[in-house]
């Protein structure tokens, strides 16, 4: 599974609304006789190995499973290609952005009234229901069906906490507990940050940051990442700015533009004892063995626990050629192939919730209790905020946020300068609109 996985290399997209619904020459099979039904994913190489196993399993004389392989580093150049080509694979991994994109182009089945009307468990109740309802368009169409959560939190150094003699990151704990322990954590044992934190200060933040405002009772960011209506940064955000700008300029946190390429490697070596991320990373903490002892904590909050919420999940060309087949496979996949894939490699937790037993046990048994404690808090969170705009504008409100959020965190512009940013997202929503 991969966490940041944006579609912007699917800009042209847009150029295959007038043709995308015609006929294909996807292997697909015919509607009357034995079927193959394709299967792309983003994968790890390890991960594709164990999907391949469960997959082998799927029973059905008349459908025949054939699982494409496509190294994770050129996902969106293949994506892109196959989508001119209307020769996408009967199910392929995408993500929220994507398929919403997707899908009010007209591109993709709509899954909507299979998982409301299905039969037996397979039915929408029993999926996360903020992915559920992330995965809805404006009018209520459902291009894909999520398959994956992202969980996120703040992984921690015990060996730092315990030397500079803080208590260790847990649920309930603040954001003023967390800068406190970035200051105090900075700049010792080779650690020039206490905390890195590029979710609040990438293209992203702004997103991010509604955490705190939430949790202190305030608006998020913005009403809805799918189609949103305004951007708003009420009194509680600017304040939860104001303590980051702080942070910040003290050089206890990692400023905007910091290279967090090599993050993970220096924290495994002991050189940064805080960083925000992804539950993702305890797969790759269990092969590579950090060299430092570690934990997972939820996000701190203000008064309500209050987390980012995202999912990945798998989507469906509308010229596939057995929608039937094809869904076939697409619930054995939320539903069975995960209890092989999760004990090899713990990922995710399935978005399908009676499969996430085989997660937490993987992790149980893996020995990594606070990232099995975190990832429930996340997933049973009071309040939840959306991690970026799935619009096909979303590049531009980077582009503003590069030129006029990020140097409000640098110190370059005024925290009161954060309306006038906030007014050009919301012309650019207008106009949208």
């Amino acid at each position: 599974m991969k966490r940041i996985f944006t579609m912007t290399a699917l800009a042209c997209a847009g150029l295959l609304t007038a043709t995308a619904c015609s006929g294909s020459d996807s292997g697909g099979g015919s509607s009357d006789g034995p079927v193959t039904v394709t299967v792309m994913t983003w994968e790890s190489a390890q991960t594709n190995a164990a999907i391949k196993k469960a997959l082998a399993d799927f029973k059905d004389d008349n459908i025949t499973v054939q699982l494409v392989d496509t190294p994770a580093g050129n996902f969106g150049d293949k994506l892109a290609s196959l989508t001119q080509a209307k020769k996408l694979p009967d199910l392929f991994w995408c993500g929220n952005d994507t398929e919403q994109q997707y899908t009010s182009q007209g591109l993709l089945v709509d899954w909507s009234s299979k998982i409301k009307d299905g039969d037996g468990d397979f039915k929408a109740d029993n999926f996360v229901p903020s992915a559920m309802e992330n995965w809805k368009t404006a009018d209520g169409q459902m291009g894909g069906l999520p398959s994956l959560m992202n969980t996120y939190g703040v992984w921690y150094n015990t060996d730092a906490f315990t030397a500079a003699g803080l208590q260790v990151p847990k649920a309930g704990w603040t954001w003023d507990e967390m800068y406190a322990a970035a200051a105090k954590l900075a700049n010792k044992n080779g650690a020039k940050y206490g905390l890195v934190a590029d979710n609040l200060t990438s293209l992203d933040g702004p997103f991010t940051m509604g955490m705190y405002s939430v949790s202190a009772g305030g608006a998020p960011f913005t009403d809805n990442v799918n189609h949103p209506t305004k951007a708003e940064a009420d009194a509680k955000y600017t304040e939860g700015v104001q303590k980051l700008v702080d942070a910040i300029k003290s050089g206890s946190v990692s400023p905007p533009g910091y290279d967090v390429a090599n993050v993970q490697s220096l924290f495994s070596a002991g050189k940064v004892p805080m960083m925000f991320g992804g539950q993702w990373l305890a797969a790759g903490f269990q092969t590579d063995k950090p060299k430092v002892k570690y934990g997972f904590a939820p996000f701190p909050q203000v008064d309500t626990p209050t987390t980012l919420y995202d999912s990945v999940g798998i989507c469906t060309p509308t010229y596939t050629k057995n929608q039937d087949a094809t869904f076939k496979v697409l619930e054995y996949i939320n539903t069975k192939v995960w209890d092989v894939v999760q004990p090899a490699s713990p990922v995710a937790p399935p978005a399908y919730t009676p499969a996430q037993a085989s997660y937490f046990d993987a992790l149980t048994k893996a020995q990594q209790p606070t990232v099995v404690d975190t990832v429930k808090a996340d997933l049973g969170a009071e309040k939840t905020v959306g991690v970026r705009f799935t619009t096909q504008w979303a590049q531009q409100v980077g582009d503003l946020t590069t030129a006029n959020y990020q140097p409000i965190l640098s110190g370059k512009k005024p925290v009161s300068d954060l309306p006038a940013y906030i007014d050009k997202i919301n012309g650019l929503i207008k106009t949208a609109g």
